[in-house]
C-alpha cells in the first residue's frame, strides 16, 4: 500500500470521529479547522502513526484544541493590555474586581471595532510584532502601517470610553435594583 492509499483510508475511516471529538470541544467550525490540522499532521508525520490510528489522531486533536485555546487566552490577556495602554487604568489598581471589569471593558471596546482595526492591533499586541514586520503581514508600507494604527488607536480610544460608560450606567443600574431608596423611595 503506497503512503497516499494507506492516508486516504485512515482519512476516509477516521475523519467523521475526529470531527465529532474536535467539534464536541469547540464547535462545528473550529472543530473543522482542527480536523483538518490533525489530518495534515497525520500526512506529515505518516510513519509514525500507529495502527489503529484513531486514538492517535484523536491525541493530536486533542493537543491542538488546547494550543488554540492557549492562543485564545493569551490574545484575550495581550488585547486587554494593549487596551489599558492607552488608557485604561481604573482607581482601585491592586482591586481585583476592577482588574476583570477593565479586562471586560477592553475586550468589549476590542471587539467593538472594525476587523481591520483589530487585526492591525492585535498583530502588534497580541503577536508581539514590530511595525516593520506588522507592515509585511498586511502587505503594506511602513507609513500607511503608521497611520492606520494611529487611527486604529484612536478609534480603540474612543471604543474604550464608549465601553466604559456602558459598563458605568449597568453598574448604576444594578446598584439602583438592589437600593430602592437610590431612586427616591422612602428608606
Amino acid at each position: 500500500m503506497t503512503p497516499a492509499e494507506r492516508f486516504r483510508e485512515m482519512y476516509e475511516e477516521c475523519y467523521p470521529r475526529v470531527l465529532g471529538y474536535a467539534a464536541s470541544l469547540v464547535g462545528r467550525q473550529a472543530g473543522e479547522d482542527i480536523a483538518s490540522e490533525a489530518f495534515t499532521v497525520a500526512w506529515r508525520r505518516l510513519d509514525d502513526v500507529p495502527s489503529p490510528p484513531l486514538p492517535w489522531l484523536l491525541g493530536v486533536a486533542r493537543n491542538l484544541v488546547r494550543e488554540a485555546r492557549r492562543r485564545d487566552a493569551l490574545g484575550n490577556v495581550l488585547a486587554a493590555e494593549e487596551a489599558q495602554r492607552v488608557g485604561v487604568t481604573g482607581p482601585g489598581a491592586g482591586d481585583v474586581a476592577a482588574t476583570v471589569t477593565d479586562r471586560h471593558v477592553a475586550l468589549q471596546a476590542l471587539a467593538s471595532l472594525p476587523e481591520a482595526d483589530r487585526e492591525l492591533l492585535t498583530l502588534i499586541a497580541w503577536h508581539g510584532l514590530g511595525t516593520r514586520e506588522a507592515a509585511r503581514v498586511l502587505n503594506i508600507t511602513g507609513a500607511t502601517l503608521a497611520v492606520r494604527l494611529y487611527r486604529a488607536r484612536r478609534r480603540l480610544e474612543k471604543a474604550l470610553d464608549a465601553a466604559q460608560a456602558s459598563e458605568a450606567e449597568t453598574t448604576h443600574t444594578a446598584d439602583t435594583a438592589f437600593h430602592p431608596h437610590h431612586q427616591g423611595a422612602p428608606a
